[in-house]
C-alpha cells in the first residue's frame, strides 16, 4: 500500500489558523501553533484540539517541538512595515523576523512560507531575503491580493516561498525544483495583477489553465463565487463574547485560499521529486 505524503507544519504567529487551514486543505498536517493572543489561542484550541499551542515565539525552541518540521509558515507582525503605522522597521519592539529566522536555523525545514503587508517591499524585505539566502534558501516573492481569490476586498500582501537547497544532496534535483518554482512564479504573478479591476480571478484562472497549473486553483471558473457568511475558522464567538477580539483576529487573519494554492504547488513538487 502506497504511503501518503504529509508535510509537518509549524505555524508561527498563527492568529485564528488561516495558514494552517489552507495548508491542511493542500494535504499538510499542523504539528504546532505559536500565538500570543489569548482569544486566538481559544479559537485554535476549538478547531485543533489535539495540536500543541505555544504562546511566545521568543521562548519557543526546537527542543519544544516533538516532530520533524518540513515547513514553517507564518505572518510575522506587520506593524513595523505597515503604512498605517510609524514604519520603524527593525527598530520596532514588534519586529519578530529575527525569532522566525532563529527557528528556521534551529529546525532546518525544507520549506518556508511567510506573509506580510505590501509595505514590507519598501522596508525590510531585502533583509529577510538576504537572511534566507545566508541560510542557503532559494526564495520567491509574490504580491497576491485577496481579491485574486475572489474575496470582497483588495488587500495586497507580500508572500515569500523559500526552499532549502541544502536539504537534498542531488544538485540536479535541486535545479529541477528551483526551475519548477520559477515557472510557478509567473503563474502567481498573474494572480497578483491588481490592475485588472474585477477580473483578477478569471484572469488568474485562464493563466493557470494555460500553464498547466489548473489543479491548484479551487476557485470556480465561471462567474463570481459568494464567500460563505460564516467561514469555518473563528468568525463567530466560539464561546467568547468579546466582539473587539473577534474583529481584531479577523483583521489580522490570513485568507486560507492563498496558502492552499501555495501548499498544493509545494505538495506537487514534493511528490515529483
Amino acid at each position: 500500500m502506497e504511503q501518503k505524503l504529509t508535510l509537518k507544519v509549524l505555524d508561527l504567529f498563527s492568529g485564528i489558523g488561516g495558514f494552517s487551514l489552507g495548508l491542511e486543505r493542500a494535504g499538510m498536517s499542523t504539528a504546532a501553533f505559536c500565538e500570543i493572543e489569548p482569544y486566538c489561542r481559544k479559537v485554535l484550541r476549538k478547531h485543533w484540539p489535539d495540536v500543541p499551542i505555544f504562546e511566545d515565539v521568543r521562548k519557543l525552541n526546537a527542543t519544544d517541538i516533538t516532530e520533524t518540521i518540513d515547513l514553517i509558515c507564518g505572518g510575522y507582525p506587520c506593524q513595523p512595515f505597515s503604512a498605517a503605522g510609524k514604519r520603524r522597521g527593525s527598530e520596532d519592539d514588534r519586529y519578530l523576523w529575527t525569532e522566525y529566522l532563529r527557528l528556521i536555523q534551529e529546525l532546518s525545514p525544507r520549506w518556508v512560507v511567510a506573509e506580510n503587508v505590501a509595505g514590507h517591499i519598501s522596508m525590510g524585505l531585502d533583509q529577510v531575503l538576504s537572511d534566507l539566502e545566508s541560510e542557503n534558501y532559494k526564495s520567491w516573492t509574490f504580491v497576491i491580493p485577496a481579491v485574486g481569490v475572489d474575496a470582497p476586498h483588495k488587500r495586497d500582501r507580500i508572500w515569500i516561498v523559500a526552499y532549502a537547497n541544502s536539504t537534498r544532496s542531488d544538485r540536479n534535483q535541486n535545479h529541477k525544483i528551483c526551475a519548477r518554482w520559477d515557472s510557478i512564479e509567473s503563474c502567481f504573478g498573474s494572480l497578483a495583477n491588481t490592475n485588472r479591476t474585477g477580473q483578477q480571478k478569471q484572469y488568474a484562472t485562464r493563466l493557470a489553465e494555460r500553464k498547466g497549473f489548473d489543479s491548484w486553483f479551487s476557485v470556480e471558473k465561471r462567474g463570481k463565487t459568494r464567500w460563505p457568511a460564516e467561514p469555518g475558522v473563528g468568525r463567530v464567538a466560539d464561546g467568547v463574547s468579546c466582539r473587539v477580539d473577534r474583529l481584531k483576529a479577523l483583521g489580522n487573519a490570513v485568507i486560507p485560499q492563498i496558502p492552499e494554492i501555495i501548499g498544493r504547488a509545494i505538495m506537487q513538487i514534493e511528490l515529483c521529486y
